[in-house]
C-alpha cells in the first residue's frame, strides 16, 4: 500500500526559552517491510546545526542544535511510504524457535540480550503469559497469536496523550490502557517466556476519513528464520502492510518521536500534534 503522511508537532512556551539539543525520530524505516519514496523535514526555528544519523538500534534520527531563545518549536514532516508485507507469516521458523523458550543462535544471542531482559516483569504478568503459553501448548507462533488476541479482548483501549507507558502489571490489573501500555504488556509477557521483543512507534491506517489521528505503538518479536515480526495487541492482529514503522527500541523512550529539554525560568509548555494520513494508492 502507498501512504502519504503529514505530521506537525508544535510546542508553545509561556515565555521565551533556550532549546537544548533535540533528537527527532520521524524518518520511517526502509527495509524489507516498507520503502520510503519521499521524506521532507522542516524545523522551526531553524537549527544552528542539523545532522542525520543512525542510533545504536538502527533507527534513522535527526540531531538538532539551537542558538537563540524562542517562544515556539515546531517540527513538520511529510513523507510517502510503500508498505510491502501483505503476508505477516511469510517465513519458516528455525527448529530451535518452534517452542518456548526460543533457542537463539549463539551468534545472535548477545545482540538480543537487551530485548530478552525480563528481570522486572511482575509476577502477575508472568502468570498471565504462562497461562497463554499453556493454551498454546508451548508453541511459539500460536502463543504470539493468542497473546495478541487476549490482550485485545481483555484490555479496553483508551486514549492517553501524555506520559510514559504504565507498568504492565497496572495495565493488566486495570484491564485497559493506551496503545503504548498494551504494547509494554505484550513485550513483558513475551520476555517472561524467553522471546525477544521491542517497542515500535509509527502510524497505522485506521479508519479512512478521520480528521484526527494519533501516533501508534505496537511490538516486534525476533524469530529465527523470520527476523523481527510485528504484532499489534491494540488491534489484536499480526501486522502486515497497514502499519508504518518509524522507530524501534528495547524501551518506549528510545522510540519517542522527539526527545530533548529546554531552559527557561518558570516557563511552561503546551504540545499539540496534527497527523494527516491517506492511502495514495493500492497495488493491484
Amino acid at each position: 500500500m502507498l501512504f502519504e503522511v503529514t505530521h506537525v508537532t508544535t510546542y508553545n512556551y509561556s515565555r521565551p526559552v533556550f532549546l537544548e539539543p533535540h533528537t527527532l525520530r520521524f524518518h520511517p524505516r526502509s527495509d524489507g517491510q516498507q520503502r520510503v519514496n519521499r521524506f521532507d523535514l522542516s524545523v522551526n526555528p531553524h537549527p544552528e546545526v542539523i545532522t542525520e544519523c543512525l542510533d545504536c538500534e538502527g533507527n534513522v534520527v535527526t540531531e538538532v542544535w539551537f542558538g537563540n531563545l524562542t517562544s515556539a518549536f515546531e517540527v513538520t514532516v511529510q513523507f510517502a511510504v510503500e508498505t510491502l508485507r501483505r503476508d505477516p507469516f511469510d517465513y519458516l521458523l528455525s527448529p530451535g524457535a518452534e517452542k518456548m523458550p526460543i533457542q537463539y543462535p549463539s551468534e545472535e544471542g548477545p545482540s538480543l540480550v537487551p530485548y530478552l531482559d525480563g528481570a522486572g516483569v511482575d509476577g502477575s504478568v508472568a502468570k498471565f503469559a504462562q497461562t497463554v503459553a499453556e493454551q498454546a501448548k508451548g508453541q511459539t507462533v500460536p502463543f504470539l497469536f493468542l497473546l495478541t488476541q487476549q490482550i485485545h479482548e481483555v484490555c479496553r483501549n483508551v486514549i492517553r496523550q501524555e506520559g510514559d507507558p504504565l507498568p504492565s502489571s497496572v495495565t493488566l490489573a486495570n484491564r485497559e490502557g493506551s496503545c503504548r501500555d498494551l504494547t509494554v504488556l505484550f513485550m513483558d509477557a513475551c520476555r517472561s517466556r524467553g522471546i525477544a521483543s521491542r517497542f515500535v512507534s509509527g502510524y497505522q491506517e485506521g479508519v479512512s476519513g478521520l480528521s484526527e489521528r494519533d501516533l501508534h505503538a505496537w511490538a516486534e518479536v525476533y524469530l529465527p528464520g523470520g527476523g523481527w515480526r510485528s504484532y499489534d495487541p491494540t488491534l489484536g492482529l499480526a501486522v502486515s502492510d497497514r502499519h508504518i514503522a518509524v522507530a524501534a527500541s528495547r524501551t518506549s523512550h528510545g522510540a519517542a518521536p522527539i526527545t530533548g529539554t529546554f531552559r527557561g525560568t518558570e516557563a511552561t509548555t503546551q504540545m499539540t500534534s496534527r497527523i494527516e494520513l491517506a492511502v495514495a494508492a493500492s497495488p493491484a
